[in-house]
């Protein structure tokens, strides 16, 4: 744990990391304003870094509490709170792993970046039964993952040069990274990976979604496009978000589920 909290406390930017993928960014937004329903939930955003989609639903009246494994992460939180005149419930320097302290009173449960830092698939089923126990009775869990895929999609996005094809490829075989270029301790999952993981907890599934999908390998083009062009990618995003022929090609899984 070491290792990743120093990655985003010294070496990450984690808040404009999203401003540089708004594809990734507006099409989860999408699917939060569909299935987060109702009025001042509970939420907690578990591994939430500094905050973007617990302030984002804060904005919407809900209570979002939001912990993460970095402290700066956790600073920038609050100094971004401040200047968009949004308080959140809670902000909490914790760990994905040690949840035992907190209540059973949230009816969503975001945990949209812990799976991926978690080599160990015991700490990834830890992990999910914490948040789980936290959820009320009919709760929503919302679960994102990396795909196996997103180091082969982000080296042909850049055409970086590939010093060995073998090395690019592995994560195919057992996802695991300890510290893959560019990036910090991480798991990357496939899709029917990612999906019994989830499905093995008895939740009912609600969605399953290849975020950027076929927007993927155009992400900078697609960023610069006026907003009236932008909007109508993102709206063919979404449709397709859901078709298992494309799911592969998304760096970013999405799993909804109910309690």
């Amino acid at each position: 744990m070491n290792k990743i909290e120093q990655w985003y406390d010294e070496k990450y930017d984690e808040w404009d990391r999203l401003e540089r993928h708004k594809v990734e960014f507006d099409i989860t937004k999408r699917y939060l304003d569909e299935y987060i329903t109702g009025e001042n939930l509970e939420i907690f955003d578990i591994g939430g870094g500094p905050g973007r989609y617990a302030m984002y639903l804060a904005e919407k009246g809900h209570k979002v509490s939001l912990l993460d494994l970095s402290k700066r992460n956790i600073e920038v939180a609050k100094e971004k709170s401040v200047e968009k005149g949004i308080i959140l419930e809670d902000y909490i320097h914790g760990n994905a792993l040690e949840l035992d302290e907190y209540e059973q009173k949230y009816e969503v449960i975001l945990l949209m970046g812990p799976l991926y830092h978690l080599i160990d698939e015991k700490d990834r089923r830890a992990c999910i039964e914490g948040a789980l126990k936290l959820l009320k009775p009919n709760g929503i869990i919302v679960a994102s993952f990396i795909s196996n895929y997103a180091p082969i999609q982000n080296y042909l996005k850049n055409l970086y040069p590939i010093d060995s094809i073998d090395e690019l490829l592995v994560f195919l075989d057992d996802g695991i990274s300890d510290g893959y270029k560019g990036f910090t301790q991480a798991y990357f999952t496939s899709p029917k990976e990612a999906k019994e993981l989830m499905n093995r907890f008895g939740l009912k599934e609600i969605i399953f979604a290849g975020v950027e999908n076929i927007l993927n390998y155009k992400e900078k083009e697609i960023n610069r496009l006026e907003e009236k062009e932008y909007k109508k990618w993102l709206d063919i995003c979404y449709k397709l978000s859901k078709d298992n022929n494309v799911i592969g090609t998304s760096e970013h899984l999405l799993y909804i589920g109910r309690i």
